[in-house]
């Protein structure tokens, strides 16, 4: 995770290609950036819609993407999340009733989405993408017609994503980025649509930043956990998990905003879990 800064208002959702388009939901915050994208999705000229994450709980956003799938004279056929956080499905039941549309995703009660499986709605074609790590539940989906890699908050359109220990792990997320890495590598993935931020139409360069990026915080926090532990580097500190994690944010992520502590403060759990230092389950993270 790095600083995301405010939000940037020329980001505004809108099409990307001819068969995806972003409608904005007004929910910006520090976590959300300039707030959740979902996106609709629909082959030219076709009137059955696919629609991805769905959103907050927020009825002015499910009526503005009921307008636009309406305007462009279709109707929604298929519901996906990318993950069970709320600022992305916690519409889902909301959403299934306003439009009759079934929802898939990766348990959390619902059909389940399986790895490989290609999804085929209107002459559309997605593929799930498993990519678990910053949620146990994230998929991805990849729309091969227009290269385009629809990632929920597994890679963002602008700064980089929490891995929300404990439901969220690193090991897998650092598989998950490798499995991001072979499709963009591939050219099977040129752009992705993120689930908050702009669309990024550098692939592979951003998943690449990515796991550089994860790999630079992993040695911070050795280099933290190292010093802390070191004689007169731990004088308050009393071998406790928790406090562990807190001064390892305090040293290791000093260039993202307080607002955004208790995110940096579940990446950093589940790096200490990935390297070891914690010897159970910490306690509820928030």
């Amino acid at each position: 995770m790095r600083p995301v800064g405010p939000a940037d208002p020329s980001w505004r959702g809108g099409p990307w290609g001819d068969r995806t388009h972003a409608v904005l939901c007004p929910n910006p915050s520090p976590m959300t950036l300039e707030g959740t994208n979902t996106w609709v999705l629909a082959e030219p000229g076709s009137e059955a819609v696919v629609v991805v994450d769905p959103g907050p709980l927020h009825e002015e956003h499910l009526q503005s993407v009921l307008r636009h799938v309406r305007d462009r004279g279709a109707r929604v056929t298929l519901t996906l999340l990318t993950h069970g956080h709320a600022d992305h499905a916690e519409s889902a039941d909301r959403w299934a009733e306003l439009t009759a549309a079934p929802v898939r995703a990766v348990g959390r009660g619902h059909d389940d989405l399986t790895e490989g499986e290609l999804l085929r709605v209107g002459g559309l074609e997605l593929l799930v993408v498993p990519t678990p790590g910053h949620t146990a539940d994230s998929v991805s989906f990849l729309l091969p017609a227009e290269q385009v890699l629809l990632t929920g908050d597994t890679v963002l359109g602008r700064g980089t994503t929490v891995v929300a220990y404990p439901d969220g792990d690193l090991t897998s997320y650092l598989e998950s980025l490798q499995r991001l890495r072979d499709l963009t590598g591939s050219g099977a993935a040129a752009s992705i649509a993120p689930g908050h931020g702009p669309v990024v139409p550098d692939a592979a360069g951003t998943v690449e930043h990515y796991w550089e990026h994860r790999h630079q915080r992993l040695d911070q926090v050795r280099d933290a956990v190292r010093a802390l532990h070191a004689p007169g580097g731990a004088d308050a500190f009393p071998h406790a998990s928790r406090d562990l994690a807190d001064l390892v944010v305090e040293r290791v992520y000093a260039d993202v905003p307080r607002a955004v502590w208790p995110a940096a403060r579940l990446s950093v759990l589940a790096q200490l879990d990935y390297l070891g230092h914690l010897d159970h389950p910490a306690p509820d993270a928030g």
